[in-house]
């Protein structure tokens, strides 16, 4: 018997008290979020093994097991999920899919990092964490632009007083290309699906806003469907959206700042992403190519007084948190790879740095707020 994360499996080979066995569900061996981040991510960690991969055909998994050189191999998620060498389950397949997905491996009592947006919508969000919470079993959702170094600087920054009080804040972003899309993502043009521009660049946009200064207490939103058809790039066929392509709110945050987001899709020479906050002694302003805080590099410049604002260098105690994965540093994976480090640690100290599924949940109820102001014009409760 081997001892992993508090529990006692089966395995023919003793496992380090130290690794934990990860299995990926929802992997394509050429392209896909697991293949660009989740798996370069885990395997620069010698905290974690990848241990089996499971994708929607025996064909196809056997194709990702030869590509990333893994032996246990599934077409069916409910084999992967009652591996006794598992320890913690990957869901990285579309949106729709996420609740059986996530409920199979907690009811297999299994941890698991589920991949952003944890539901379709508030109600899907709210009954995954609840069956976690039944269960008491550890969970991540893939909102790992809290990791970035650059983010986790301002709040080092705002801490230390660099802009005294924070009397407000904004942020500015576009996201994909506004006219085309390729066929993998066309599921993303149907709002039912519960990935779209609110949930994904919106959404990671406006967890790092809340992270770093606090929750909305009140909001305003406006939304709407300026690019009513899609052009999908492989076929040409022409396709109805029905998610939102423009998306601003402004509101009060608990802490009395006021503060604003608008999100819309890709504007030629537009903005990609600006975030300023503005205080009682000086700003900061932090910068990327689109609003995906998550993905794309973040830089920080700040100004004090009435000086113009200037690039801030990241401290090397920052950037350096976790050595093992510095060479992924502006790749997709650098900072899935930090919220994999920092679970570990998590599991071993009793503490909670990553975001788990009770935090998914109050980013769906602001977005769940948004579309409520937004329909009806009113300003809500967040």
């Amino acid at each position: 018997m081997a001892r992993t994360e508090g529990r006692e499996t089966t395995s023919a080979v003793a496992i380090p008290e130290s690794t934990l066995g990860v299995g990926i569900i929802g992997v394509n061996p050429t392209w896909g979020w697991a293949a660009t981040a989740h798996i370069p991510a885990l395997r620069a960690l010698p905290k974690y093994e990848i241990r089996a991969l499971s994708a929607r055909s025996a064909e196809s998994a056997r194709a990702v097991g030869q590509a990333f050189g893994v032996s246990s191999v599934f077409s069916d998620h409910q084999q992967l999920v009652m591996q006794p060498d598992i320890d913690v389950v990957v869901v990285t397949v579309k949106v729709p899919h996420h609740r059986e997905l996530v409920s199979a491996a907690i009811a297999a009592g299994k941890a698991v990092y589920c991949e952003w947006p944890l539901g379709r919508d508030l109600d899907d969000a709210r009954a995954m964490a609840a069956l976690a919470a039944e269960k008491g079993v550890r969970t991540v959702v893939g909102l790992q632009a809290r990791q970035a170094p650059a983010i986790e600087f301002v709040q080092q920054l705002l801490r230390d007083g660099y802009v005294g009080e924070v009397l407000s804040t904004t942020m500015v972003g576009v996201s994909i290309a506004g006219d085309a899309l390729v066929q993998p993502n066309a599921y993303m043009l149907d709002k039912t699906n519960g990935a779209n521009l609110l949930t994904v660049p919106f959404g990671h946009s406006l967890d790092v806003l809340s992270h770093v200064l606090g929750e909305f207490a009140e909001l305003s939103a406006v939304s709407d469907v300026r690019r009513p058809l899609i052009t999908i790039q492989e076929t040409g066929e022409r396709i109805v959206k029905t998610a939102a392509d423009q998306i601003a709110v402004i509101g009060t945050l608990t802490s009395g700042a006021t503060a604003s987001i608008h999100i819309r899709e890709a504007v030629a020479g537009g903005t990609g992403f600006l975030w300023e906050i503005n205080g009682t002694a000086g700003t900061l302003r932090i910068t990327a190519d689109a609003a995906l805080p998550e993905i794309f590099p973040l830089t920080v410049a700040g100004a004090q007084g009435r000086d113009e604002p200037a690039r801030l260098a990241i401290p090397a105690a920052l950037t350096q948190k976790w050595p093992s994965v510095a060479s992924l540093d502006r790749a997709p994976a650098f900072n899935v790879a930090r919220a994999y480090a920092a679970f570990a640690a998590d599991l071993d100290n009793g503490t909670h740095t990553v975001p788990d599924f009770a935090d998914a949940v109050r980013r769906h109820e602001v977005i769940a707020a948004i579309e409520t102001s937004a329909a009806s014009g009113r300003r809500v409760k967040a």
